[in-house]
């Protein structure tokens, strides 16, 4: 129901964010209305209004990872730009910003780091309040937000995370994740074994790799109870993509490796749903940016009489806009972070968050 529909007039929220927890640097601007007088909960749901998406990809050399500090220094070198890009996209000034919010963790502790001491600069020129997000929550908040998800199975897959959530009692609960790597990490670390170039991402090249895959080659697959692991697969096809070349092509490992992770992922997002009877599953991370993944989610939500939300590379890939909107749902109910408390934290997990703003 809009403010026009009742009559009452709205509040407004204008929130800067920026991202920075891996090679990705993302500013975007996101505005929120909210409308008054309504009864129950929606000021709950406020009319996100997007005005600013920009972001900047740190791309090593194909066949190399990058460096915290190399990530880092391409941060600092870029932020400035793209700050000045979204407020000129947004056609705003810092006057018209009501918080600063930018991610506090998880992530790489030098970008993390450097992403901060401009967002605390920021707040203490501007005069503005600082928001600390944690980037699961910013993932799963925008992808509720584009989507129209009510109470999904969340799936955030990444470079850095691999969870299965759901939400209960304002906090969002980790039903199951990966034991060792991250689903993206195994595939940018295969990427760089076949040489795949780095840009757009390790990630998206495997895939295309995949498409045109046709023989499957088993691999491991490993699930302990709700949980997975991928490094025993990672080292399993290494090995196979280095010792025995001339029998599997990179199109046929590539295939096989995604079909195999995919279905662990499958199989711990569908035991989810059975538990708390839930027939939606929102697919969010980079990694779920995949066809593959949400080809394969999507036909074991069909059986399930469910359905599947995913998100396009705009938002699903790590982006500024998720951490204003997450922010500025923490903002609208009071929540911020003093100067003094505006460190940054490696391990921040998804679960330490009070979701207030949900009931």
């Amino acid at each position: 129901m809009s403010a026009a529909e009742t009559g009452a007039e709205a509040r407004t929220i204008v929130a800067l964010g920026l991202e920075g927890s891996a090679n990705k640097l993302g500013v975007g601007i996101v505005k929120h209305v909210y409308p008054t007088g309504v009864p129950g909960d929606a000021e709950l749901r406020p009319e996100m209004i997007e005005w600013a998406n920009v972001r900047d990809t740190y791309n090593p050399p194909p066949g190399e990872g990058f460096l915290p500090r190399d990530v880092a220094a391409h941060h600092r070198a870029t932020i400035i730009m793209l700050l000045n890009q979204a407020l000129a996209e947004a056609k705003l000034t810092p006057k018209d910003l009501h918080c600063i919010c930018y991610t506090k963790g998880p992530g790489m502790g030098a970008p993390l780091q450097s992403v901060a001491l401009v967002a605390r600069t920021l707040s203490q020129i501007w005069k503005l309040p600082l928001v600390g997000v944690n980037h699961c929550v910013g993932h799963i908040e925008m992808g509720r937000a584009i989507t129209g998800a009510e109470n999904p199975v969340v799936l955030y897959v990444s470079g850095g995370n691999t969870q299965v959530i759901a939400y209960s009692q304002q906090t969002y609960r980790i039903f199951g994740e990966t034991l060792d790597i991250a689903i993206g990490n195994c595939l940018d670390r295969f990427a760089r074994v076949l040489k795949l170039p780095n840009n757009p991402s390790p990630g998206y090249n495997i895939e295309q790799y995949a498409k045109r895959g046709s023989k499957y080659i088993e691999l491991p697959y490993t699930v302990k109870g709700m949980d997975v692991s991928f490094s025993g697969i990672l080292s399993f096809i290494e090995k196979l993509a280095k010792t025995e070349a001339d029998k599997y092509t990179p199109e046929d490992l590539c295939y096989s490796l995604q079909e195999t992770m995919f279905a662990m992922l499958v199989e711990i997002t569908e035991r989810a749903m059975a538990h708390i009877g839930s027939k939606e599953v929102l697919v969010v991370g980079g990694v779920g940016c995949n066809v593959r993944l949400q080809e394969m989610m999507g036909q074991m939500a069909k059986e399930r009489e469910g359905k599947v939300f995913a998100t396009d590379m705009r938002y699903c890939i790590d982006n500024g806009i998720m951490i204003a909107q997450a922010g500025a749902l923490a903002f609208a109910r009071g929540f911020t972070t003093p100067i003094k408390d505006s460190w940054i934290t490696q391990r921040f997990r998804t679960d330490q968050v009070h979701v207030e703003w949900r009931t």
